[in-house]
């Protein structure tokens, strides 16, 4: 299908991307990498009158470690996190959910930031910026705000972001050296989004699992932070009995909808696999 109209702006900077959402209304949308909002428009299920476009602003770019976070720009693309080989070292898990994000086409111009303030349940960082702890960084005509990942997404397409604002970085706290980690995602076929997926993040102390955190990929109306399933694995060494109660915890929040990829039961099933399988590729990670 075919856009509506709408009006097309690019600002030379940031503080200039601001102003005009600011004197677009709420009917301006931004574009970046554009791969959650041209579907959408295609299909009339978003209609903005005017988009800015911010996929070339220096101040929404490129990727650091600074003051034990990592820090990165919201129109780095998904192809720039996997190809980080600072942020693969020190948080791999970045690199291992980017690379399961649609294709390589989709990821060379997909933005991190567009991917996580979309709000859309299927995407797969929301998820894993919950299990990490992000900060989200946005910038509107009040100022600069900071916003935890875990309290950030609302419902379905819905988030924390106010009219005018412009997502403009993640800052992830750096996990500590000898981590476990893994993100666990089913899909039917390269390109798709998650039957069910399942990011887990622990650190231990000798066999004794001393944090976890646990988070669910498209199996609600919004990524789910599992708090419980983090809880029920803390204290124990990750044996059998200890990963089936922290999945038990993590299915008792999900509400899937039936779909092309399964009946509502099923896909939580899927989900409880999703993550016993990643605690347990987590714990042979953890040094």
């Amino acid at each position: 299908m075919i856009p509506g109209s709408y009006d097309y702006h690019r600002p030379a900077s940031l503080a200039e991307a601001v102003a005009m959402l600011a004197d677009l209304g709420e009917d301006a949308r931004v574009l970046a990498g554009g791969h959650s909002l041209i579907p959408m428009m295609k299909l009339r299920l978003a209609q903005p009158t005017a988009l800015v476009d911010v996929a070339r602003l220096p101040e929404l770019k490129g990727m650091r470690v600074e003051g034990g976070e990592l820090v990165i720009g919201a129109t780095t693309t998904q192809q720039e996190l996997a190809a980080s080989e600072e942020l693969a070292a020190r948080c791999p898990i970045l690199r291992e959910a980017a690379l399961l994000i649609a294709d390589p086409q989709v990821r060379s111009c997909g933005t991190v930031g567009g991917n996580v303030a979309n709000g859309d349940p299927g995407n797969d960082l929301p998820a894993l910026m919950q299990c990490l702890d992000a900060i989200y960084v946005a910038l509107g005509p009040g100022g600069e705000r900071r916003l935890k990942a875990r309290d950030f997404y609302r419902g379905a397409y819905v988030t924390a972001l106010e009219p005018g604002e412009i997502l403009t970085q993640i800052r992830i706290p750096e996990p500590p050296a000898g981590h476990g980690w893994a993100y666990e995602k089913l899909k039917r076929k390269v390109g798709d989004y998650a039957t069910a997926a399942a990011a887990v993040v622990l650190t231990r102390d000798g066999a004794t699992i001393t944090a976890a955190a646990v988070a669910l990929t498209n199996l609600a109306d919004t990524p789910l932070f599992a708090q419980a399933a983090g809880d029920a694995l803390v204290g124990t060494a990750g044996d059998e009995a200890a990963a089936a109660r922290a999945a038990e915890a993590a299915k008792s929040l999900m509400n899937p909808a039936g779909d092309g990829r399964g009946p509502a039961d099923y896909r939580a099933s899927v989900g409880a696999v999703m993550v016993r399988r990643a605690i347990a590729r987590a714990l042979t990670r953890a040094a």
